[in-house]
């Protein structure tokens, strides 16, 4: 089937019904995964869906619904009805589509791996098998599993406007994970390890990850509690992904508009330390997050949020910026599905690394906390207080003596951002939020 036609078909279809404006985000998609424990089957599963959301502007009015049912008289009856929605919906000036369009296209972002659909169900079951194999030799103390898996899935996104925009692309993505289950003592610690690439020639070893998944469990065993005091903190990579995501939380243009985020009134003004530049990338190559428009169907961008430490933009999709005013803009940040309207997201959400290596940092310390879990919410991105339960490695004279588990961290995210001192070189996209290892000049440790 033509979805390009379809698309387009709908939207000329929703004009003819009475709609003003209006737009089509259609996806289908393709999924596997397979977990496997102790080195059986556990669970295994291939489906496709797919699915159509139309969106309506009658009078700044807004409608909206969606169908995995593609027959025309099941899109007839889609179309009338998010057309009566709109009509009885509140009038508001922001809703509207964006100004003007063109169909998007940008195939050197890399997002689609053809190969990922032919890579035979035995492979794929190998790997996960192999994984989890190499976490149970790497150390006696694994003594059990939550599981290894593999996962793959392709999924093609249209987007038609009645502006004229027309426009998809393919995506892809595969990851490996394992979970081993350590123990000493009679204690029991859990860790993970995972690899995510749009490519599958791109993924980590299989037995690489579940190496890396024994080292992470097997140096949690025999955590105590650190005493209560002011040290210096390090955020491993996976934690410090965490910081960024409510940073982000806190440039959300709706949250700055309705006065509920810590940053409101900091535009422009020094937030963090000199070294820190936080981006967000849609057109990253091969992005995890990566897509060539947004939701409201603007070309994706790079948007620096904080540039040498200072505060350079709030984000906003479409509807936000014009209900803001004041010379605000899209910075192309609408994400949806089809089952949804858009709302501010982030596509690659990233600190840019800096000059040492995680190893160096941790040298440079002789009394801290190696931070690796993080327990709970944590930052209130109104008031900016921060305050979260966490689990990692005590650092003593440069080096990780012996795990930490029970404590609260505590600060402001203003203090946090402002006291960062030192940035890894571990800056790895597997995630659309992602981030280097950091370390935080001093927090306040509550334990023992």
């Amino acid at each position: 089937m033509d979805y390009e036609a379809l698309a387009a078909d709908v939207v000329a279809r929703a004009r003819s019904a009475g709609a003003h404006e209006a737009d089509v985000y259609l996806q289908t998609s393709t999924d596997f995964n397979v977990q496997v424990r102790k080195g059986e089957i556990e669970t295994l599963t291939q489906s496709g869906s797919k699915g159509l959301g139309l969106r309506v502007f009658v009078d700044n009015r807004l409608g909206f619904a969606s169908t995995s049912d593609f027959d025309t008289d099941a899109l007839d009856h889609l179309i009338r009805t998010t057309v009566a929605l709109a009509s009885v919906a509140d009038q508001k000036p922001e809703n509207a589509l964006p100004n003007g369009g063109e169909s998007v296209r940008r195939p050197e972002l890399k997002l689609y791996d053809p190969t990922i659909e032919s890579v035979p169900t035995d492979q794929k079951i190998a790997l996960a098998k192999a994984c989890e194999a190499a976490a149970f030799a790497a150390d006696p103390r694994i003594t059990n599993s939550e599981g290894a898996g593999f996962g793959s899935g392709t999924t093609y996104t249209v987007l038609a406007n009645s502006n004229g925009v027309v426009s998809s692309y393919h995506s892809s993505g595969c990851s490996i994970y394992c979970q081993p289950l350590a123990e000493e003592a009679g204690k029991k610690q859990v860790d993970y390890e995972w690899s995510f690439s749009r490519a599958f020639d791109q993924l980590e070893p299989a037995e690489e990850i579940g190496r890396k998944a024994a080292l992470r469990v097997v140096r949690k065993l025999n955590a105590v509690k650190a005493p209560t005091q002011n040290a210096p903190v390090v955020f491993d990579r996976r934690v410090a992904a965490r910081i960024w995501q409510s940073v982000f939380g806190a440039v959300n243009g709706d949250s700055v508009h309705k006065g509920m985020s810590f940053l409101k009134d900091k535009l422009g003004e020094r937030i963090a330390a000199e070294s820190v530049n936080l981006v967000d990338d849609g057109t990253l190559v091969g992005g995890a997050g990566s897509a060539p428009f947004d939701g409201d169907g603007l070309p994706t961008r790079r948007n620096v949020i904080i540039e040498n430490g200072i505060l350079k933009r709030f984000v906003y999709d479409t509807a936000t910026a014009r209900k803001v005013g004041n010379g605000a803009a899209s910075t192309a940040n609408a994400r949806r599905s089809y089952s949804g309207v858009p709302g501010i997201g982030a596509f690659n959400l990233f600190l840019i690394a800096g000059s040492q290596t995680p190893e160096e940092i941790i040298a440079a310390i002789p009394n801290g906390f190696y931070v690796t879990d993080m327990m709970g919410h944590g930052a209130n991105t109104v008031t900016g207080d921060f305050s979260i339960g966490a689990s990692g490695l005590w650092i003593e004279d440069g080096k990780l003596a012996h795990a930490v588990e029970e404590v609260t961290i505590a600060s402001t995210l203003l203090n946090l951002l402002m006291g960062i001192e030192r940035i890894g070189t571990d800056l790895i996209f597997n995630s659309a939020v992602v981030s280097p290892t950091f370390q935080v000049a001093e927090m306040t440790i509550a334990g023992s």
